[in-house]
């Protein structure tokens, strides 16, 4: 922090009406160019991967925190506002009493070859957030988002993945077409495949495939995979949520790459 903080009174302010649109637009950083991260888990995630911070916004009680007060070292600038000012640019039910104004960076390119996770029009922001969860705990460091899938870097995928966004390449709004680049093997999950998940080794690197939550995988995609893998389900459930599908498989093919470097 280059100087003492900024009071900040009236809901009119531009700061405020900025972060206003990016919490309720999920889109809205992509048109401003700037992104909000609420709460401190998120932010100290921001500050430890060494993400430049724009502005450090605090509520009354959160900059009299003594636990939260040090993250304004990592902002040039810090304003604070009123607790009932800060309500209005929180999307938690207990707003944390503080967050971080970020550059929105430039579209991250699809690296060739790296292992990656693809998300066909994923819709659930909860889904998408565990996801890259996931992918970050276990390893997978791309995440292709295609075109119709929640924007990742929405208030609600940012809260769900817990800072992971940080530890991950991740590109947005990719064409099935692109994956062509990728130049590794596609793999998906069907309740109808002949092959469980755990016979037989998965090609390493790969790229899992992961589809709508009620469509699936697009038919054009689904015919680019390799093959498909069926996850067992002994309980006799139809199906599994998406985001626990791709935390067993991630974790699957970790499981081999161990044992196989073992």
């Amino acid at each position: 922090m280059t100087s003492g903080p900024q009071t900040i009174s009236s809901r009119d302010n531009p700061l405020l009406a900025r972060l206003r649109k990016l919490k309720d637009d999920p889109g809205a950083y992509r048109r401003l160019g700037e992104i909000w991260l609420e709460g401190e888990h998120l932010c100290t995630a921001c500050t430890a991967r060494g993400r430049p911070v724009l502005q450090a916004v605090y509520s009354e009680s959160g900059w009299a925190n003594a636990k939260l007060r040090p993250l304004a070292v990592a902002a040039p600038r810090v304003a604070v506002l009123s607790d009932a000012l800060f309500a209005g640019i929180s999307g938690l039910e207990s707003p944390a009493g503080v967050g971080y104004l970020i550059a929105a960076s430039d579209a991250a390119r699809l690296q060739p070859g790296e292992a990656s996770l693809v998300l066909d029009r994923l819709q659930d922001a909860g889904n998408v957030g565990s996801i890259l969860r996931s992918a970050a705990a276990l390893g997978v460091p791309q995440v292709i988002a295609l075109k119709g899938t929640a924007a990742l870097w929405s208030p609600k995928v940012l809260r769900a993945g817990m800072g992971a966004h940080f530890a991950l390449r991740l590109v947005e709004g990719a064409a099935i077409d692109a994956l062509d680049t990728l130049a590794l093997p596609l793999l998906a999950t069907s309740s109808h495949a002949q092959r469980s998940l755990f016979e037989g080794a998965l090609p390493s690197p790969c790229a899992w495939v992961f589809g709508h939550e009620g469509q699936g995988v697009a038919a054009e995609l689904l015919a680019r995979c390799t093959e498909t893998r069926r996850i067992p389900q002994p309980g006799g459930e139809e199906s599994l949520n998406v985001a626990a599908a791709a935390a067993i498989c991630c974790y699957e093919s970790l499981r081999q790459r161990q044992t196989t470097i073992a």
